[in-house]
């Protein structure tokens, strides 16, 4: 036989596009429109309802960027249409390419209640099926004008995405209002069409199969009229049932769709309008769920949840009826799908307490999955707070996006730094927007890596962002692939469906050990400066307030502030979430979240003090209040006391220029530049800097990324460097004990104080930067003489190591990477920590010096970048940063300085000095979390961790009368498979393996 596919192919795709798609809707008549543009911000529901409509055109322009218009839709059904199904079609202008990065609505009846969203891939609103023919139709559609940011020539510099610069400008043209017939056989046809040419063209081309699918349609196609198609659809869909019919291999891959929108909490749009696109997309799905029966929706972020309680009550309504008919889901148990590179150990145990506590609150429904599709990589402490949280499984996407290696399994355990495994599932369809595609299903099958011993993976189905989530054509084109020879098995279940079949299935999957690390989006460690450092001073800020308020709670019955603090948790839970704190958002995301932890900080800030004033009384004596899990200066952790005297540090000039500064244990030479050539150990009697070289080096790079600019640095940022060595002035400080250094480079001025703690090897750096330059990355360098083949960096509850060279591809893809408040580098019984206040992004690399064949290995800190999309003055302005170099530190000593660094001193004039709450005998064992118990009981909380990698013996001592103790998950519920520590008077012995997590919740006595 001849090879005539591409004719047949040719033909199909023409007749589709041209004559069978268009016969779906066969007569249209246009509505009446009319339009009231809401002014400033949006309006609640029935402002914009009461709003006085002035007549629109289709074909006219509207919308001002980030404006909201409400159209008003009328007409008559005509009585010639009695009997058939009618649909209202209203494009707002869209593009079908852009689902969920255009303008959006949400269609309401006149009385307000919800009909369904409209988006790109779902335009239409059922207005009868059948009609009787004289029904007035009336819609309200509240639409946004959401400016389109990512544009074909994506990564361009604009102003669109800030309400205060975007403008006035018209952003789309209204291009259809009509009532129209739907032909739903017309539909099913094209339906059955492009399944059938899906699968037709992922087959091989000596397949059987393919032959026989390219003859039915062929048949299918002569039996159409292409004058009547209507009349002609059933005749034609009869041709392909014997093709549709056939059912699949006993063996074919099978795949869990599971209907979802994935959309980011703010992104290339504000919080606000995300409250609106969740809106939208839910009144689609619980529309979607009336209409399926076998249709089931999952919906992560407990954040967005909460928003449509808050602000769309009468969708709430309909959301809470799906939930409890099992076909709405809710997924994840986090309160957003929060990066989890940078947040603190606690904010990222607070993800899983706020979010899994809304479900169980709403629905008494427990998540067993956590549901990070979109994240960018995963630190390796994430494992042991899954389990903590109660959760056991772990699904993720993202890796997919990794530039250099392909991940090697799709269904895994993967193994923290404590040892805790978590069942992991990463989707073989690639994406997280499957939209039930031949081509989807069958790549799937295909790069599914685990064949022949386990056969189930998940699909992810709905357009995200606004794009309204699954579509009527996804739901019938799962109905199809369902049982269909050639494809993959597809079958609507929820992700604990499939996570409970797959773990069966699959029950020795392979290990991965430590972080999920992507070889992508390296950047969004240090874009957003002034957001990275709000996370984390609120981070801490939340320590201090949480243990003053415990403390006075306990001793002096200050109330608890159980509502601030819930809800301060859940604001910054919210600005952690994967383009807020990644800082890849647009301007507006982060001019708001600037403002939202000044004022966090604040609130805070009153409650602190309010606590400290209460436990220490009225008095004239001067306390420390040391906040961190160890004690300095004679403070005892959790404490406050009159300090203890410490050292001196001398300052002199240097003959060369410069200054040296010195402690007695460490000397430290700046030379007239302003570069530390010289961190003399003098107990150990060894050089810190590495010979010909200098610490405290700014270098500026180049930063102008192939793509994705927020997001990324590419290596070969690497080939060009300039060392910052210029400087305008180096002198004394006023302090008599520091140096100041004033550059200036470009059109930025860096202002740098470098000072030597009395008594302690730290040389403390405090950063001050003006920065005004563009597409440009900076980085502080601190070259060591250390021999080191691995370092370490910190993370959730612990810290993670990281080779220092470039044996293979996935070293050498780790070019820059996250760290938390240390980095330390160690040859046996040295080492060196870098602690900072703010920052996350770094890289450690290493060389051999030609001079002495020693080893330099290099710490360089990133600072700052200046991309210009999607916020065009990224990072523009005055920034300070903290940053101590700890000579002769090991890992305890790194975790001690990162803590001091971040929980500096605070002093309160009163009458008395205040004992710990809680208080620990070992510097290995970090209290994390000293607290009241959510539940307003009274009873204290206390989350601990062992800090330094190995097994610990602690004693924890409390300083209230206890009745008992529980170990508890960190819902703050029991462990019914732990037995309960052995209480002795006030004090709890406790044995921890390296790095493990322990909750104890303590009942006070009456």
């Amino acid at each position: 036989m001849h090879d005539d596919r591409n004719l047949v192919e040719g033909r199909l795709k023409r007749v589709l596009d041209e004559r069978i798609r268009p016969a779906v809707y066969p007569e249209s008549m246009p509505l009446d429109v009319a339009v009231w543009h809401a002014p400033g911000e949006p309006v609640p529901v029935a402002e914009g309802l009461a709003g006085a409509p002035e007549p629109i055109e289709v074909g006219a322009r509207w919308g001002a960027p980030w404006g909201t218009s409400w159209f008003r839709v009328t007409g008559t059904v005509p009585q010639a249409w009695a009997g058939r199904t009618v649909e209202a079609l209203l494009d707002l202008g869209f593009d079908e390419n852009m689902p969920g990065f255009q303008c959006e609505g949400l269609v309401y009846r006149p009385d307000g209640t919800p009909v369904k969203g409209l988006n790109p891939r779902n335009q239409w609103v059922r207005i009868g099926a059948p009609v009787e023919g004289g029904e007035e139709v009336r819609l309200h559609i509240e639409a946004a004008s959401n400016p389109v940011i990512l544009d074909y020539h994506p990564f361009l510099p604009t102003q669109l995405g800030d309400k205060e610069t975007a403008g006035s400008e018209p952003q789309y043209t209204l291009t259809r209002m009509d009532l129209a017939v739907f032909d739903e056989t017309v539909w099913q046809l094209v339906i059955d069409l492009e399944v059938l040419g899906e699968l037709m063209a992922e087959l091989p081309v000596e397949s059987a199969r393919r032959w026989e699918i390219l003859r039915a349609v062929e048949k299918a196609l002569d039996a159409i009229d292409l004058q009547d198609v209507g009349g002609t659809a059933a005749q034609a869909r009869a041709r392909l049932e014997t093709v549709l019919s056939e059912p699949a291999v006993p063996s074919a891959h099978r795949i869990s769709a599971v209907g979802h929108a994935h959309i980011d909490s703010a992104w290339l749009w504000p919080l606000r309008e995300t409250v609106r696109k969740v809106a939208r997309t839910t009144a689609n799905m619980t529309a979607l769920i009336e209409d399926e029966p076998e249709f089931v929706f999952a919906m992560s972020q407990a954040q967005q949840w909460a928003w449509v309680k808050e602000y769309r009550p009468e969708v709430w309504a309909r959301v809470k009826k799906a939930v409890a008919d099992g076909r709405f889901v809710p997924a994840g148990g986090m309160w957003v799908e929060s990066d989890t590179n940078m947040p603190g150990s606690e904010a990222m145990a607070r993800q899983f307490v706020h979010g899994k506590r809304f479900f169980l609150d709403e629905f008494g429904i427990e998540n067993d999955e956590a549901w990070l599709p979109d994240t960018f990589g995963f630190a390796a402490g994430l494992p042991q707070i899954i389990k903590a949280a109660g959760s056991k499984w772990l699904l993720t996407q993202k890796i997919s996006w990794s530039q250099t290696n392909k991940f090697p399994h799709h269904t895994f355990q993967w193994e923290g730094i404590d040892g805790t495994r978590i069942f992991t599932h990463f989707p073989p369809v690639d994406t997280y927007n499957c939209s039930m595609k031949g081509s989807e299903i069958a790549h799937a099958a295909r790069n599914f890596k685990d064949k022949g011993v386990a056969r189930h993976s998940l699909a992810p189905t709905g357009w995200g962002d606004g794009g309204g989530g699954t579509t009527r054509e996804m739901v019938a084109k799962a109905a199809r692939l369902r049982n269909l020879e050639g494809s993959a098995i597809v079958e609507w279940e929820t992700p604990g469906e499939f996570f409970a079949k797959a773990e069966t299935e699959f029950p020795n999957a392979p290990v991965w050990v430590g972080e999920l690390y992507l070889e992508l989006h390296r950047a969004t460690l240090t874009s957003q400066a002034k957001t990275k450092q709000g996370n984390r001073r609120s981070e801490h800020l939340l320590r201090e307030a949480e243990l003053w308020a415990a403390t006075a709670a306990v001793r002096t019955g200050l109330p608890y502030p159980y509502e601030e603090l819930d809800r301060i948790w859940k604001t910054v839970l919210l600005h952690q979430f994967h383009d807020i704190l990644p800082g890849s958002s647009i301007a507006w995301v982060h001019r708001e979240a600037r403002a939202t932890y000044d004022r966090l900080a604040a609130e805070l800030n009153d409650i602190i003090d309010a606590a400290q004033h209460a436990l220490t009384g009225e008095g004239t004596t001067e306390f420390v209040f040391n906040s961190a899990p160890h004690s300095r200066e004679g403070v005892p952790a959790g404490g406050a006391r009159t300090p203890e005297p410490v050292g001196e540090t001398a300052l002199a000039p240097r003959l060369t220029g410069g200054f040296t500064l010195d402690n007695g244990l460490l000397r430290v030479e700046i030379d007239a530049t302003g570069l530390v050539v010289s961190a003399y150990d003098i107990d150990a009697d060894r050089e810190t800097v590495a010979p010909g070289h200098a610490a405290n080096l700014l270098q500026l790079h180049p930063d102008f990324p192939n793509m994705w600019d927020a997001w990324d640095v590419d290596e070969f940022y690497r080939n060009t460097v300039t060392a910052l060595t210029g400087v305008d002035e180096i002198t004394a400080g006023e302090d008599g004990e520091s140096v100041r250094i004033v550059r200036s480079f470009g059109g930025s001025r860096v202002t740098q104080v470098l000072s030597l703690a009395p008594g302690e090897r730290r040389l403390e750096i405090a950063t001050e930067v003006d920065w005004h330059e563009t597409e440009k990355f900076l980085k502080l360098a601190f070259p060591l003489d250390v021999h080191a083949e691995r370092y370490a960096s910190e993370t959730q509850f612990g810290h993670f190591h990281r080779p220092t060279h470039t044996n293979t591809s996935w070293e050498a893809a780790k070019f820059e990477a996250c760290n938390h408040r240390f980095v330390h580098v160690a040859e046996p019984g040295w080492g060196v920590a870098i602690v900072n206040d703010s920052t996350y992004g770094h890289d450690v690399t290493r060389s051999v010096r030609d001079t002495d064949s020693g080893t330099t290995t290099t710490v360089r800190v990133s600072l700052l970048r200046a991309p210009r999309f999607p916020d065009p003055e990224t990072d523009q302005g005055v920034h300070r940063f903290r940053h101590a170099l700890v000579p002769g530190a090991g890992i305890g000593d790194a975790v001690r300085e990162g803590w001091r660094i971040n929980l500096p001193e605070r002093r309160v004039t009163g009458a008395r000095d205040v004992a710990p709450l809680v208080s620990v005998d070992r510097d290995a064992v970090v209290v994390s979390a000293v607290k009241l118990a959510d539940d307003g009981s009274g009873d204290v909380v206390v989350r601990f961790h062992e800090a330094h990698g190995g097994r610990a013996r602690a004693t924890l001592t409390v300083g209230f009368a206890c009745a008992s103790v529980t170990v508890t998950d960190l819902l703050e519920r029991p462990l019914a498979e732990t037995a309960p520590p052995q209480l002795d008077g006030d004090r709890v012995a406790v044995r921890l393996r390296p790095f493990e997590l322990v909750t104890l919740r303590f009942v006070r006595a009456q």
